[in-house]
C-alpha cells in the first residue's frame, strides 16, 4: 500500500500530513505487531548523561556554535531507530516541522541551536534519509576503523548517530571533509563530553585518510552464495535476507540494480485534484509560479513528477488547500485498474490513509459511492476530513470495522471491491528509508496468511458480475502472483480480467496483472490483479453441476 494527499498522517510524529503521503507509509501502518527495533545491539536507548555536562545544567540554553541540521538529524535518527519517528520531515506547516524538531533537541540534549531555515530542513531530510538507507554500510566502516567490534557495540546511541552522520556526509554527500569533522566534533563535545568529541575527531580523520588513499575497508563479493549475499548486503546497505530473496527471484545483477534504486533520492508525484476542479494544467501553472522543477507524467493525465521542491509546494499551501495530493503514479495506476465509473458502488478495504479512496471518488463525477473500510478509527476520521477538503465527501462514506467480521455480516454486494492489502512494502523502499530495517523474513510469512484472510473476506462483498481488485506495494511474487493463484484455487467463481485495457501495456504482465517495476519504470513497485466474479446464472450452473 503507498505517499500522498495532505501528505500523510505519520502518527508517531504527531504531524498532520495529507492522506496520500501516508500511502507509502501504509506498508507498515497496518495493525501487525512487528518488531520496531532496528539494531541488534543491546545498547540502551540514549538518555542525557549525568555530570558536569548533564542536560539538567544546560536546559534550554541557546548554542549558536552547534550546527542546527546536525543536532536535529542526530536526535531524529535516535527517535527513528528506537521507534519514535519516521525519516520524513515534511508537513503541511513547512517550517513548523523545524520548530517541532528543535523542541526534541532541547528535551534530549538540553540546549537549542539557531532555528532551522529552508536549507537546514533540506539537509536534515537528505542526511536523515541517507544515513538510514546506508546504515549497514556506514556501520561496517565505523566498526572496521574502530578495529574492535566490542567498542562499536558498546557505543552510546547518540555518539553512534554523530559518527554515522559524519561518515555519510564525507562519503556520500562529498561535503568539505574537515568542516564535517569540526562540526561533528563540536556536536559531540557539547551534547556528550570532550572525550566523545576527541573520539569522533580521531575516527573521522582516519576515514578521510583511508578515503584519500583509496583504501576503504570494503568487503569483497566472493565465495559461496551466502558469502556474496553478505558482502552485497553491506556494500548496498540492505538486510541479507532481502539480498538473498531478490537474487533468487531476479538474479544478482537485477538485485544490485534494485538496491541502487532503493538507495537513490526518491522522486515524488503530485496529483491534481479533479474533484475540486483542478486540472493538471492548473497545477503546472502554480508550480511554474513557484519555480518548482517538474515534468508531466507519461502515464496519467492528472499527475506531474518532481525530484525537488516538495517543501516549497507544502509551504505554498497547495496540499493544505486541497489543490493536489502527493501520490505515486504506481498508486494512481492501481486506481486505473479499478476503473471507477460514475454511478458505481465501490468498497475500498483497508482504506486508510485513503489516497486511492480519494482518487477513485474524484472519478465518480458526484454519482455513486466509495465506501472506505478500515480498522483504524482515527485514520478514517482524517480521511473524512480530507474528503471534505477535496470536495468529494458526497461520494465517500466510511465504516470503522474489521474487514473479516464486516464481510461475514454485511449482505450488501458492490460493483467493485479494492483490497489494497497490508504488505511488506518492498516496492517502496526508496521512499521508506527505514522500512528495510523494520522488516524481517518471518514478517512476509505472517503477511501472506493475513493477505489470504482479507482476500477471502473481500470476495464476499463482490456482487455477481462484479470486480475484485487485489493490490500491494510489494514486488515479492509470494505476496502478489502466488496470493492470486491461491485465491483462484479457493474461488473458481472468479477469473482474471487482463489489465492491458486499463494501463499502458508496458505495465501488464504475461498473466494479465499490473506490475510497476522500480528498475524498469522508475516508480514505486506495485502490483494489482483484476478479477471478475461469474454472473449468478453461471455460478448457479456450476454449483448444480
Amino acid at each position: 500500500m503507498e505517499v500522498g494527499s495532505t501528505m500523510a498522517h505519520l502518527l508517531p510524529l504527531r504531524v498532520s500530513l495529507p492522506a496520500a503521503a501516508a500511502e507509502s507509509h501504509k506498508a507498515s501502518s497496518k495493525p501487525l505487531k512487528f518488531s520496531k527495533r532496528t539494531r541488534e545491539s543491546k545498547t540502551p536507548i540514549y538518555n542525557p548523561r549525568k555530570g558536569s555536562h548533564a542536560a539538567a545544567n544546560k536546559t534550554q540554553k541557546l548554542n549558536l556554535e552547534v550546527s542546527p541540521h546536525r543536532a536535529v538529524s542526530a536526535v531524529r535518527l535516535m527517535r527513528i531507530e528506537f521507534g519514535g519517528a519516521f525519516a520524513d520531515l515534511l508537513n503541511e506547516k513547512g517550517k513548523g516541522s523545524g520548530d517541532n524538531e528543535m523542541g526534541y533537541v532541547a528535551r534530549t540534549l538540553g540546549f537549542r541551536t539557531r532555528e532551522l531555515d529552508y536549507r537546514d530542513l533540506r539537509l536534515v531530510t537528505d542526511i536523515v534519509g541517507g544515513t538510514i538507507r546506508w546504515r549497514r554500510f556506514l556501520d561496517y566502516l565505523i566498526c572496521s576503523i574502530c578495529h574492535d567490534e566490542n567498542t562499536f557495540k558498546s557505543m552510546e546511541p547518540l555518539l553512534l548517530q554523530i559518527l554515522r552522520i559524519g561518515f555519510y556526509e564525507i562519503i556520500k554527500l562529498d561535503m568539505p571533509r574537515y568542516a564535517v569533522v569540526d562540526e561533528n566534533v563540536r556536536l559531540a563535545k557539547v551534547a556528550l563530553r570532550p572525550g566523545a568529541g576527541n573520539m569522533v575527531n580521531g575516527i573521522l580523520r582516519k576515514l578521510i585518510l583511508l578515503q584519500e588513499n583509496n583504501s576503504l575497508p570494503l568487503p569483497k563479493v566472493e565465495g559461496d552464495e551466502r558469502s556474496q549475499a553478505r558482502a552485497l548486503a553491506t556494500l548496498y546497505s540492505h538486510p541479507v535476507w532481502m539480498v538473498r530473496r531478490w537474487t533468487k527471484y531476479i538474479g544478482q545483477e537485477e538485485a544490485i540494480r534494485l538496491m541502487t534504486w532503493n538507495n537513490s533520492d526518491p522522486s515524488f508525484s503530485l496529483r491534481a485534484n479533479r474533484g475540486k476542479g483542478v486540472s493538471r494544467a492548473d497545477l503546472v501553472m502554480k508550480l511554474n509560479l513557484l519555480k518548482v522543477p517538474h515534468e508531466l507524467s507519461l502515464h496519467l493525465d492528472d499527475f506531474v513528477r518532481m525530484k525537488t521542491g516538495l517543501q516549497i509546494v507544502i509551504q505554498a499551501g497547495l496540499l493544505r488547500d486541497g489543490l493536489c495530493s502527493v501520490q505515486d503514479e504506481s498508486a494512481g495506476m492501481v486506481v486505473s485498474v479499478v476503473d471507477p465509473q460514475p454511478g458505481e458502488s465501490i468498497i475500498d478495504c483497508c482504506a486508510a490513509p485513503g489516497g486511492k479512496t480519494l482518487y477513485m471518488a474524484s472519478h465518480l463525477s458526484g454519482r455513486g459511492m466509495v465506501t472506505a473500510i478500515d480498522i483504524n478509527k482515527g485514520r478514517l476520521r482524517i480521511l473524512k476530513e480530507t474528503a471534505k477538503l477535496h470536495q468529494v465527501d458526497g461520494v465517500i462514506s466510511t465504516i470503522h470495522a474489521d474487514l473479516c467480521v464486516f464481510a461475514e455480516k454485511n449482505p450488501t454486494k458492490c460493483d467493485k471491491v479494492l483490497l489494497d492489502a497490508p504488505c511488506s512494502g518492498l516496492g517502496v523502499l526508496s521512499k521508506r528509508a527505514d522500512l528495510r530495517w523494520n522488516r524481517k523474513l518471518e514478517d512476509v510469512e505472517q503477511l501472506k496468511n493475513l493477505q489470504d484472510e482479507l482476500f477471502d473476506a473481500a470476495s464476499l462483498l463482490v456482487k455477481p458480475g462484479g470486480v475484485l481488485i487485489y493490490s500491494t506495494c510489494s514486488i515479492d511474487p509470494e505476496e502478489n502472483e502466488e496470493r492470486v493463484a491461491a485465491f483462484l484455487l479457493r474461488h473458481p467463481e472468479f477469473s482474471v480480467d487482463p489489465v492491458d485495457r486499463y494501463v499502458p501495456s508496458d505495465f501488464a504482465t504475461e498473466d494479465g496483472f499490473f506490475f510497476s517495476n522500480p528498475i524498469k519504470h522508475s516508480l514505486d513497485g506495485a502490483f494489482a490483479a483484476r478479477l471478475v466474479r461469474d454472473s449468478e446464472s453461471r455460478r448457479n450452473s456450476s454449483i448444480e453441476a
